[in-house]
């Protein structure tokens, strides 16, 4: 489960990272494209929305890195609050370029897209700070001011205290320069704006990586064993290999490390600081998810978890692991700078319809948990559920299964188990006996007592019945027989030594009846004749009352 969920995690990882370097790709683009229609038609006036994309803060620092990436030199110096004019101002915004390129932070989603900015500081409403640049003497803040001139609209630019700052930052810069290492196809080919050789390094260099680090899994077994010794399950095996997240984390730590020390532009940097961030996102999922398999392991192994309490801690454990997995993508979501609250307004409103089309399945979820918890049921339980008598095989969250007495399974939704009322024989601390004996019309007043007393007698020296419940009465003159009634409890809880101690009362029952000098009646007629003879015709002959007649059936 948990390999199934890295598989595609890792494939929302690729996918996102290709996702990012698109789009930085087209925004440049419809950004140069701006840029240049601004450079070729300057004298046109003011339209709504500045042409060179300078009404927002992320529109003036993208609009600034693709019209330099692209080289328009008398397009660059628009974006400066400078008195600066000609090759000097050029240079300036040269200068500028090569020091965001190379240190202005990539998050750039969190640029404010508003022509107001972001109101951070309420006293200075016209600066937005967008990035913090790291120099010898310490790191300065890179200011946006909202300047306004004559007859124009009021745009964002580089503001004149960080400009100040720029060429000390620019003497500074002394990265390494790959493209003097690589073949030149390799650097010059791009997709989606990301040179070829940095796909070929996220497609074959990083999965290669992944698992090179199997060769180092002799220096991880020490390790697992210990841990293992100590915390683990001794029914199962130690880990024998490193654990894909602290892979994961290997390589998000090499890519930053790799950052600090080459020369790669802006799009390109932010294309692999997300795929490192994605990867750190990955590997925190995925330790939560082994922190959910160890959870449920040790209160299984430490709690002896019954078989019904078992599927619920698993159903518990596959909701925590759905709760890891629906926080990691709104991470993702919200590390892109998309707002997740209309999100789970929908899966809200999403869950409602859910939960009314599956009504009976909630219920019986329902009733399956107030069966766990109340343990009305349990597995092994003999009950009486209607007419059905059988023994409980399994509790499940929507159904129970009942093994019956002809050997089959009746799977009966918990819903109904928990509506109706349930006799579990099973729980019975003691066994009734009951029954009646009949003895002939022959027996004497002496001899139905001593009948009585030898029959009680016997039941309370018995060591598995209950003498305070045994009860033994001469209860009525039946229709052939002198009836007696013979009630008291037996000590077991199982169904078949019941039945064991039983036999052996009934036999010891019939001795004493025979000690007695009885016996036990059968259904029986005695016939009366009046002379001694049976007449002829027994209908026709007056003294024969109709019925002392025997029936012939």
């Amino acid at each position: 489960m948990t390999r199934r969920i890295l598989h595609t995690l890792a494939a929302v990882l690729i996918s996102l990272s290709v996702s990012i370097a698109t789009a930085g790709a087209q925004a440049g683009a419809g950004a140069a494209r701006a840029a240049e229609t601004a450079s070729q038609a300057p004298a046109q006036p003011a339209a709504e929305t500045d042409a060179l994309g300078r009404d927002t803060p992320r529109g003036t620092v993208l609009g600034f890195m693709d019209a330099a990436r692209a080289g328009k030199t008398e397009v660059t110096p628009l974006y400066l609050d400078t008195n600066l004019t000609g090759q000097a101002a050029t240079d300036l915004a040269n200068q500028l370029y090569v020091v965001l390129d190379s240190r202005l932070p990539v998050r750039l989603s969190q640029l404010s897209d508003r022509p107001e900015g972001t109101p951070d500081n309420p006293l200075q409403p016209d600066m937005d700070v967008v990035g913090t640049i790291s120099t010898k003497r310490g790191p300065f803040e890179l200011v946006l001011e909202r300047v306004t001139r004559r007859g124009a609209r009021p745009v964002w630019l580089f503001s004149r205290q960080t400009l100040a700052l720029i060429p000390e930052a620019y003497s500074e810069v002394d990265l390494v320069k790959i493209d003097r290492y690589l073949p030149g196809f390799l650097t010059k080919f791009r997709i989606a704006g990301i040179r070829l050789f940095e796909w070929l390094g996220l497609l074959l260099v990083l999965p290669f990586c992944y698992g090179l680090f199997g060769s180092l899994n002799w220096l991880f077994r020490p390790v697992a064993a210990r841990w293992h010794r100590r915390f683990g399950d001794p029914r199962e095996k130690p880990a024998d290999h490193i654990p894909g997240l602290l892979r994961l984390v290997v390589l998000a730590i090499a890519i930053r490390w790799v950052l600090a020390s080459i020369d790669l532009p802006l799009v390109e940097r932010q294309f692999w600081t997300t795929a490192a961030a994605l990867m750190i996102i990955v590997a925190a999922g995925w330790l939560l998810l082994l922190v959910n398999a160890y959870g449920e392991s040790y209160i299984r192994r430490h709690f002896g978890v019954g078989s019904e309490l078992a599927s619920l801690l698993r159903v518990v454990r596959r909701f925590a692991d759905m709760l890891v997995i629906t926080a990691s993508i709104l991470v993702i979501l919200r590390y892109f700078g998309f707002d997740p609250s209309a999100a789970l307004a929908g899966l809200g409103i999403g869950g409602i319809a859910v939960a009314l089309a599956a009504q009976k399945t909630l219920e019986n979820i329902i009733a399956g948990l107030s069966l766990i918890f109340d343990k009305a049921v349990r597995v092994g339980d003999t009950l009486k559920f209607g007419n059905t008598v059988g023994t409980v095989d399994y509790i499940g969250l929507r159904s129970t299964r009942i093994r019956t007495l002809d050997r089959t399974i009746l799977t009966v939704p918990n819903g109904q188990i928990a509506s109706v009322g349930i006799e579990t024989l099973s729980d019975r601390d003691k066994f009734w006996f009951h029954h009646f004996v009949g003895l002939r019309y022959e027996t004497t007043a002496a001899q139905l007592r001593k009948a009585v007393d030898g029959v009680q007698n016997l039941l309370a020296a018995h060591k598995q019945v209950d003498a305070s419940s045994v009860r033994v009465r001469f209860i009525r003159l039946g229709a052939f027989s002198l009836d007696l009634e013979i009630s008291a409890y037996v000590f077991t809880r199982d169904g078949d030594g019941f039945l064991d101690v039983q036999q052996e009362l009934l036999l010891r029952i019939m001795e004493a009846i025979d000690a007695a000098g009885t016996a036990i009646a059968i259904p029986s007629q005695t016939l009366h004749i009046a002379d001694g003879r049976l007449p002829d015709n027994p209908a026709a002959d007056p003294r024969v009352e109709p019925e002392s007649l025997p029936t012939t059936r």
